[in-house]
């Protein structure tokens, strides 16, 4: 009898880990969105204190279209606004994800996906973003809103929100500035530990980007490297193409100076 106890308790601990879900694509090294969830639609009645990522996904509020302004990139991909100041725009791997297009037009990107029953020791992403300033109050401002939440106890965990106000006070010291663009030069490595409180929780990553309210001014967001283990930090050919696309800019300057 008592064998057969303990059988029953195993089987029922193993069915429980057959349950529990990893990422699905979190690095986007499949070259889609495979394992995601997108949505985007116009921001540019709301603002920003009322604005929540869930609201542009499909059957939010304020969801117009599937997030096509957003694309996965590759190593290739130079910020068109930036260039080499912005440095790589893929963390690690091949691919990463660029949430809203990189122009203006009061507009708005969502990308989310949620892990069930997780019980790995810690949950890592990684990322960049790119918010311009159009001499705008906090409120009406280009926003990026980046939101880990344990949906078991719908406590958010780690929440990532910044705007391009003009006065500054939308960002912090991650960001540097070029001309009217607040910008994170490094990418930005997110950890959350799961201990014993949180394992077996399910969790909900939702990164949101978007222009500002009066929408002529970009605001847009760059994610990788969602998973269960730090990201490797990028490859050495991945800072020869950096230093490639800084020999082109310099060459292209002193051409125009010389011209």
């Amino acid at each position: 009898m008592k064998l057969q106890f303990l059988a029953g308790v195993v089987a029922l601990g193993l069915a429980g880990l057959a349950h529990a879900d990893g990422f699905v694509n979190g690095n986007f090294e499949a070259g889609t969105t495979a394992g995601w969830t997108t949505g985007g639609g116009d921001r540019s009645y709301t603002n920003n204190a009322s604005i929540l990522p869930s609201q542009f996904l499909p059957g939010g509020s304020l969801n117009q279209d599937s997030g096509t302004r957003g694309a996965v990139i590759d190593g290739s991909y130079v910020d068109p606004n930036l260039g080499a100041l912005l440095g790589t725009t893929v963390y690690s791997g091949k691919y990463a994800y660029r949430a809203e297009d990189t122009i203006s037009g009061g507009l708005a990107t969502v990308i989310s996906q949620k892990v069930n029953n997780y019980t790995e020791a810690n949950i890592y992403f990684a990322w960049k973003a790119v918010l311009e300033n159009g001499g705008h109050v906090e409120d009406e401002s280009a926003l990026m809103m980046l939101t880990l939440t344990d949906d078991t106890t719908g406590k958010l965990l780690i929440n990532r929100s910044y705007n391009a106000g003009y006065t500054g006070g939308g960002v912090d010291s991650r960001f540097a500035v070029q001309g009217d663009l607040f910008y994170t030069p490094a990418w930005q490595v997110e950890k959350l530990t799961i201990d014993q409180s949180l394992s077996g929780h399910s969790f909900t990553l939702s990164l949101l980007a978007a222009d500002c309210e009066p929408t002529a001014h970009t605001g847009y967001a760059y994610l990788d490297g969602f998973g269960s283990v730090s990201p490797p930090v990028p490859e050495p050919t991945t800072y020869g193409m950096m230093l490639a696309g800084l020999g082109l800019l310099g060459y292209m300057a002193r051409r125009k100076k010389s011209a």
